[in-house]
């Protein structure tokens, strides 16, 4: 007689060509959340997982409104008392796929061209979704659920999931569980799993400097007048020093030392100083030397200057001392950091360093806590052999450099933590033109949600 396992994996291989037309009719649907003119394909796609779930014979699906686009919701038939409960959690919600003339096939008309699906959100995140659902499919055709399964899609992922937050705490106990599937991370290569189980904070700041009240001939007030655009690189100039730290006062207080045990494991990350050189094309890399570009983007802090702009930037010459200059700064940050303590040590800095023949302002934009799984959880290791299972290796143990709100919400809200994988690669293009999700490793993943939601019930 097959095992339940052994039975869900073979109907998971039987219908690779099922699932992948699926997720293209998913991946079809423009549900770009940061336009309103696709507010009607972010209900049609709201719309969508709602059939989807109940198509897998979901409980209590339910489409939520918020203050902005909606949240779906379902649970499973109950696996048993003693059955944990895993919390997936996941998005509908895409990126614009401007520009459209770098497309090279429609970004809502989804493509194989090779090994490879191309079109927008196919990696970021409805792949990640799809490869969840196929896995509850493939159990739940053949069997029984060994765990206990609530769905939450959100709409609003792409745009800082603004009314989640509020969301969670005022659905605690629907959303109850033991532990959050988080499947909107990802993996270096296809041959090199990973799990990652930290994710860092962000803060993100708008300064603005001030001078004259209108843009000035240069050369009739140049050299008396200070130029707020130099005043503004001066600033920024000053904010890391020339190992590059980070200059403001009290930023590395809270930061949370890496113990040798995390280091070691990090050290397993083939993401060396050739990796970043051959990935980003520069000729050399920059930072904090004693530690490892693997402890730099994903467990050391970090200040990010990500737009600047002041004065005449049009073709040709035109003489103007500026009225004003502007630069968009980020912060990422890990545990223990408070966004708030940032603003206020941004705010001490320029309090202390800029001069008193302009003044400024400090707008705080978004912020959001870091967060941090046990990487020896019931849950993390569950889907760590999982991993190691389809792959026939272990997994490395990824501390990822960018950030994703809703986790540390979880733990906040919730007291659990999120075990954050997925399928998509490095070399995906999320966000760009001509994303694309890796087939292999797409049917991959689904093997591996099956492996971990038969692992934890047999916990």
């Amino acid at each position: 007689m097959t095992d339940p396992r052994t039975s869900a994996l073979q109907y998971a291989h039987e219908h690779r060509q099922e699932f992948l037309n699926i997720l293209k009719e998913f991946a079809g649907i423009p549900s770009i959340s940061a336009d309103p003119a696709h507010k009607a394909d972010i209900q049609r796609a709201a719309e969508w997982v709602a059939g989807r779930l109940h198509a897998l014979g979901m409980k209590n699906v339910t489409i939520y409104p918020t203050a902005g686009h909606p949240v779906v919701y379902g649970t499973s038939p109950k696996a048993g008392l003693q059955a944990p409960t895993v919390l997936v959690y996941g998005h509908y919600d895409v990126q614009p796929p401007e520009p459209l003339e770098k497309w090279q096939s429609g970004p809502f008309e989804p493509t194989v061209r090779g090994e490879n699906l191309y079109g927008r959100g196919v990696s970021d995140m409805k792949g990640q979704v799809m490869a969840s659902l196929a896995a509850i499919e493939s159990i739940v055709r053949t069997g029984e659920l060994p765990v206990n399964i609530k769905m939450l899609i959100e709409g609003e992922e792409e745009v800082g999931s603004p009314n989640l937050e509020q969301f969670i705490p005022e659905h605690k106990d629907l959303l109850a569980c033991d532990a959050v599937l988080n499947p909107d991370a990802g993996m270096i290569a296809a041959d090199i799993p990973s799990v990652t189980y930290g994710l860092r904070g962000l803060a993100y700041f708008e300064v603005r400097v001030y001078g004259p009240s209108q843009d000035l001939h240069s050369g009739s007030f140049g050299g008396t007048i200070h130029n707020p655009a130099q005043v503004l690189c001066e600033l920024v100039a000053a904010m890391h020093d020339e190992n590059g730290r980070v200059t403001l006062p009290g930023f590395y207080g809270r930061v949370r030392q890496l113990s040798e045990e995390e280091r070691r494991e990090l050290a397993r990350v083939p993401t060396d100083e050739a990796f970043f050189k051959r990935a980003s094309g520069v000729p050399a890399l920059w930072g904090e030397p004693e530690y490892t570009p693997a402890e730099r983007v994903g467990a050391r802090p970090t200040l990010e200057i990500n737009g600047l702009l002041s004065g005449y930037t049009g073709a040709g010459a035109k003489t103007v001392l500026p009225a004003y200059a502007m630069a968009k700064i980020s912060t990422r940050l890990v545990p223990d950091q408070d966004p708030k303590e940032v603003y206020g040590q941004l705010k001490h800095f320029l309090e202390a360093h800029a001069p008193k023949t302009v003044r400024w302002e400090l707008q705080e934009l978004v912020g959001g806590p870091a967060s941090l799984s046990d990487r020896h959880s019931a849950a993390v290791q569950s889907l760590s052999r999982a991993i190691e299972s389809v792959w026939g290796k272990r997994p490395v143990f990824v501390r990822e450099g960018g950030s994703v709100p809703v986790v540390a919400q979880f733990q906040q809200h919730l007291g659990v933590d999120s075990v954050n994988t997925g399928f998509s690669l490095l070399d995906d293009g999320a966000h760009s033109p001509n994303e694309k999700l890796h087939l292999p490793t797409f049917y991959r993943g689904i093997d591996a949600l099956i492996h971990f939601f038969f692992n934890l019930g047999s916990k």
